[in-house]
């Protein structure tokens, strides 16, 4: 009876024999050589600059699948799994006859447990072409595949698309998300334990991959008697002694990293190359302490309703975004904290001034010393005020940028030309959504055009670059571009040496901090109506934007830039410095190359420092362009010792006159200064013969009248409706010394005024000669003309 049996068991081996060499020639004709990997989709994967896991997506079929090279898994993982799953790898055809006949043996005899005789070729053929091999016809076209793929692939190319495919629980797929997942690291440093545990799972993922008792329990199980094999292999090998002792440490698909959400955002996701990971400039520990600080600092200013920030960091050197924080919390739906605040656009309130004083230092309207008109101002009808309600007077442009006047930078934007103004910058710098120039005018300066978070730190990176405009890279793969140019190098140079004088906040009480020597260039800005507030600065080799609001634009009055968004900034500059060396060279050094001079200067005029200068400071100045000359205002003159009045020359007899040093204003800047609260002392008024004109002193001969209004090369036009009454008012600046400014329409006399004081004339159609004349006879004019409209 046995014999019968087993004969019967020999035909049938001998047919199958045949019918599977005749099927077996007919797969190597007719099917083509099979493309392993090439139609598998692979998940997403980012990781910061160091190699650090970011996320982790899904690929097309739902299924975590990161593609491994076979040289990047750990050789001890490679050689575990093929002593677990298919130890004569290197020595077979696609299949293992001795194991099959065995298992078909016992199968037959139906003793014991089914005894497993795939190779790893035999899986990969199951894997690759999704077959049903629970049939005998099922197992036999498993086999012809398998042959098939021996045929034409290398054991290299077979092993490495079984360890990309392998099944390892759940809907993980391939050792290298496997290893991500479980282990939080990839192949190649896997420890010879976490090699072992993850050898045995795809022999039966769905039993032994982690998460419940009984599945941890198997995997124990599985995992010792693949030690013992191992140990049987390699007796000297201690390092896995004790690892039946060793218990299981493994995360689960829930625990994977999400960070830096909004960075990493959906289109990214879809752009990520294929079997490739995504390698982000990011770097993982600034990303950790960005979101501390502004967790922390948002905990405690929420008395204060402060629910919601940005943070940006950007190696200006590279262009790389080392941190990028787009909201307080993803998940927070009450906040919208899905959305992006790096990339929406919003009111940079005064976070843009900077721009405009480089500009006007590139077209050479000021130097840092320069001294503006902080005062009330019309534009055409625009009249900005300050943020506090008041005016400094005449303030040094340095002063006039770090202090945020208005004025200053709304006079100095109305002075730009055309094709040089801050509309034109930001156009060329690619700010999105720009509206035409005409929607701003004038209100462009005081933060009317929408910026983000992304668009303000590129152009402050502009600033440290000499200039040039250079893109962000978010990935290590983006190529490093050339730039283009927008302001000079030494206007960029100058704007950032204005604004590292700025105080920072919480300087006023801490002396170390007030000596700082290591420099940070910093502007806030704070948007109308208090909905947000900016600090960006330039700091080491750093750039950082500071955001806090609302993304549903909720007013909060303590949106105020210096206040609310300025802490946050300098506490992340504390703690990134506290970790960093102090780099040898940054923006803030001063390079040969630059053409800049630094000379005395006199401290109250801002101008060359002459011999009668009491007080001089150092200041840069752009040879060429910059608006420098020599100090006119501190003037040597000769007082009578009697009279005490000004002589117009040095007189014959010494002893009836000194000798002093009195300042000479122009009579608007006199008028500044005395509404400010610092008036200037007026210089003696100068004596009068009693047969003669006033004289004129030498040192009095270039400080005639200048008038203001009208302006130059503008046309006025009149109505001649019953009752219109259209006037102008005439005025001009002169000397303090000088009483009286007498007006002239062509030739007729039209009434005196004092300086900087307007005096109204009825506009009459026409051309006109407009004369200001003092009373040394020094005068000014301005033609006009006056047309007549219907």
């Amino acid at each position: 009876m046995k014999r019968a049996r087993v004969f019967a068991l020999f035909r049938l081996l001998c047919k199958i024999g045949v019918l599977f060499a005749v099927a077996f020639a007919v797969v190597i004709m007719v099917v083509p050589k099979p493309h392993l990997l090439d139609e598998t989709s692979f998940s997403p994967c980012f990781v910061d600059r160091n190699g650090r896991l970011l996320r982790l997506g899904l690929a097309e079929d739902d299924r975590y699948r990161v593609y491994m090279p076979l040289e990047k898994i750990s050789p001890q993982l490679v050689e575990m799994t093929l002593l677990h799953e298919d130890r004569y790898f290197h020595k077979h055809a696609g299949f293992n006859p001795v194991a099959l006949v065995r298992a078909a043996f016992f199968d037959w005899r139906a003793r014991g447990p089914r005894l497993g005789a795939s190779t790893i070729t035999m899986q990969l053929a199951r894997l690759h072409y999704h077959l049903n091999t629970r049939t005998v016809s099922g197992k036999l076209l498993q086999i012809m595949a398998a042959v098939h793929i021996e045929c034409h692939c290398s054991k290299h190319d077979i092993l490495e698309a079984y360890l990309n495919l392998a099944p390892y629980g759940r809907n993980i797929e391939g050792v290298g998300a496997a290893s991500l997942i479980y282990f939080g690291k990839e192949p190649a440093d896997l420890s010879p334990v976490e090699a072992m545990t993850l050898a045995v799972i795809p022999q039966s993922p769905t039993r032994r991959s982690p998460g419940t008792p009984a599945r941890e329990q198997a995997l124990l199980k599985a995992r010792g008697v693949l030690l013992a094999q191992w140990l049987g292999r390699h007796p000297r090998d201690e390092r896995l002694r004790g690892v039946l002792a060793m218990p299981l440490q493994m995360k689960l698909p829930h625990d994977l990293p999400f960070r830096a959400p909004h960075l990493v955002g959906e289109t990214m996701l879809r752009e990520a190359a294929p079997r490739a990971e995504t390698r982000l400039a990011l770097d993982l520990s600034l990303q950790d302490l960005a979101e501390r600080q502004l967790a922390q600092y948002l905990a405690a200013r929420q008395a204060d309703g402060f629910k919601n920030a940005c943070v940006l960091l950007i190696d200006y050197q590279t262009m790389e975004i080392r941190a990028a924080v787009g909201s307080a919390d993803f998940r927070r739906a009450d906040i919208q904290g899905q959305v992006d605040g790096l990339r929406a656009q919003r009111s940079p309130g005064s976070a843009l001034k900077p721009f405009i004083y480089a500009l006007a230092l590139d077209e050479g309207l000021i130097q840092p010393n320069t001294l503006l008109k902080d005062a009330p101002a019309s534009f055409d009808g625009y009249d900005p005020e300050n943020f506090d309600h008041n005016f400094a007077g005449p303030i040094r442009a340095r002063d006039a940028l770090i202090q945020s006047r208005n004025v200053p930078a709304v006079d100095l934007e109305s002075r730009l030309n055309p094709g040089r103004d801050l509309y034109t910058l930001l156009r060329d710098a690619g700010i999105r959504g720009l509206q035409p120039a005409s929607n701003y005018g004038l209100t462009i300066a005081l933060g009317s055009a929408e910026v983000s978070p992304e668009e303000i730190g590129t152009l402050y990176a502009m600033l440290a670059n000499r200039g040039v405009l250079r893109p962000l890279r978010r990935t290590l793969d983006e190529p490093s571009a050339a730039g283009a140019p927008l302001l000079s190098p030494e206007a960029s140079y100058l704007t950032l040496d204005m604004l590292k004088n700025a105080t920072r906040p919480d300087a006023v009480n801490d002396p170390l901090i007030t000596g700082e020597v290591r420099p940070v260039a910093w502007k806030t800005g704070t948007s109308f109506s208090y909905r947000d507030a900016w600090c960006a600065g330039v700091f080491d080799h750093y750039v950082l934007v500071v955001w806090i609001g609302n993304f549903d634009g909720e007013v909060n009055p303590d949106f105020v830039g210096r206040t609310a968004a300025a802490p946050l900034f300098f506490s992340i500059v504390d703690a990134l410095r506290a970790r960093e060396p102090v780099p040898e060279q940054t923006c803030f050094t001063f390079t040969p190359d630059l053409n800049l001079r630094r000379v005395d200067l006199c401290a109250v005029s801002g101008m060359i420092a002459g011999p009668n200068c009491p007080h001089t400071i150092k200041g840069w100045f752009i040879p060429g362009k910059s608006p420098i000359a020599a100090c006119n205002v501190h003037r040597r003159v000769w007082i009578d010792n009697r009279t005490g009045l000004r002589l117009s020359g040095e007189p014959d007899d010494s002893s009836t006159a000194h000798a002093e040093v009195c300042e000479f204003w122009p009579s608007d800047l006199a008028r500044l200064f005395q509404s400010a609260g610092v008036p200037r002392v007026a210089p003696p008024a100068l004596v009068f013969e009693e047969t003669q004109a006033a004289p004129v002193a030498k040192h009095d001969e270039a400080g005639g009248p200048h008038i203001v209004s009208p302006e130059k090369g503008l046309t006025y036009h009149v109505s001649l409706e019953a009752g219109n009454d259209d006037v102008l008012d005439l005025e001009a600046t002169a000397e303090t010394s000088r009483g009286h400014l007498h007006w002239f329409i062509d030739a007729a006399y039209l009434g005196v005024s004092e300086p900087s004081t307007p005096l109204l004339w009825k506009l009459q159609p026409g051309r006109h000669v407009i004369r200001a004349v003092d009373d040394l006879g020094r005068a000014d004019s301005r033609p006009i003309t006056v047309t007549v409209v219907e």
